[in-house]
């Protein structure tokens, strides 16, 4: 089992300076260098504070300057965001700017608050579509000579400027979650990331079978299988029961950008009342226990391990919480110390 870390800078308020919340992105990122993590990888949003992740390109160019040894990823890019000859150049230039150190994470998008402004009138369908369409051609395009006649995207013969420094270009992963999504992913040989949200241990479970079932459907093809999960290592059981109710804010926040219905104004959602909260029985303390990594160091090293027996090459720490900086450093220092120790 390998590690790595998924983090964004998170404005929650207005009084928070957006060069604070930088320096502290990089701060985690150079813990998790600096622990023996393999990765860090941080997305792509737009126009919004809860996430906030422009371009991660340019993200992952500037940690090169601040890390050492860790490999730099998208998780994700949005592919219909970009065409591909762009997407392909982008990443070839960074890569050759980190020294070879990009991986290249590409989904489809989630929220229907960028597609409004980034793409009007593009559906998730479509998305997904656009992205089955760009993802094949990036590796043509590294290895040049690449004319493409799509539904989405037309080209003449294109060689992406520059090439990668990695042979044959970073390492691709995909974003999936239905079975076709998995079954794209492996025939094509892109290693995928999955990201398992409301039923606990049994969509670990689903997730896997999935990813096992289309490794059977192309035999001789076994990429690598990537767990994003909101980690949370506590000090005790006082320490994890409040990051339980921390995390319970976090996703009803992440559910009311997801439904898009909520008023936005400078970057950031109309705020939910304690009471909006406490209603929303989907992301109840006692549900977010269930489903996401948290516990004490030993209650997450057994969690890991049943990952581990699963099959999963990767585990992903993803530390966006609406935690305070002090608790997200406190937890990702005793998952480095007291975790991952267990695992080599």
């Amino acid at each position: 089992m390998e590690f790595s870390l998924f983090a964004h800078m998170e404005r929650l308020t207005p009084d928070q300076p957006h060069d604070v919340l930088h320096n502290e992105f990089i701060s985690l990122c150079k813990m998790a260098d600096e622990g023996g993590m393999r990765a860090v990888w941080t997305g792509e949003h737009h126009g919004m504070e809860f996430t906030i992740a422009p371009n991660p390109l340019l993200t992952l160019v500037d940690l090169a300057h601040h890390t050492k040894n860790i490999q730099l990823g998208t998780g994700t890019v949005i592919a219909p965001f970009w065409h591909p000859i762009k997407l392909a150049g982008e990443t070839a230039a960074a890569d050759v700017m980190t020294g070879g150190r990009i991986e290249l994470g590409i989904a489809r998008g989630a929220y229907s608050y960028e597609y409004e402004r980034m793409m009007p009138g593009m559906d998730a369908w479509e998305a997904g579509q656009r992205m089955r369409e760009s993802t094949p051609l990036l590796q043509k395009l590294w290895a040049g000579d690449c004319a493409h006649d799509g539904e989405f995207y037309s080209f003449p013969s294109t060689t992406s400027a520059p090439k990668p420094l990695q042979e044959n270009g970073p390492p691709i992963w995909l974003a999936a979650r239905d079975p076709n999504s998995h079954e794209f992913g492996v025939q094509h040989g892109f290693n995928i990331q999955v990201t398992p949200m409301w039923q606990g241990m049994a969509e670990v479970e689903t997730l896997m079978q999935r990813f096992n079932a289309a490794c059977e459907t192309h035999s001789g093809k076994r990429p690598k299988i990537m767990l994003l999960q909101h980690t949370f290592v506590g000090a005790d059981e006082a320490d994890v029961a409040q990051a339980a109710q921390e995390f319970s804010r976090f996703y009803s926040y992440f559910g009311a950008w997801f439904q898009n219905k909520r008023p936005v104004k400078q970057g950031l959602i109309d705020p939910l009342s304690d009471e909006e909260i406490a209603a929303n029985t989907l992301m109840t303390p006692d549900n977010m226990r269930r489903d996401l990594n948290m516990g004490t160091a030993a209650e997450v090293i057994d969690r890991i391990k049943r990952y581990e027996d699963l099959g999963y090459d990767e585990f992903s720490f993803w530390i966006d919480s609406g935690m305070s900086f002090e608790r997200k450093r406190e937890s990702l220092a005793r998952f480095i110390n007291d975790v991952m120790p267990a695992f080599k």
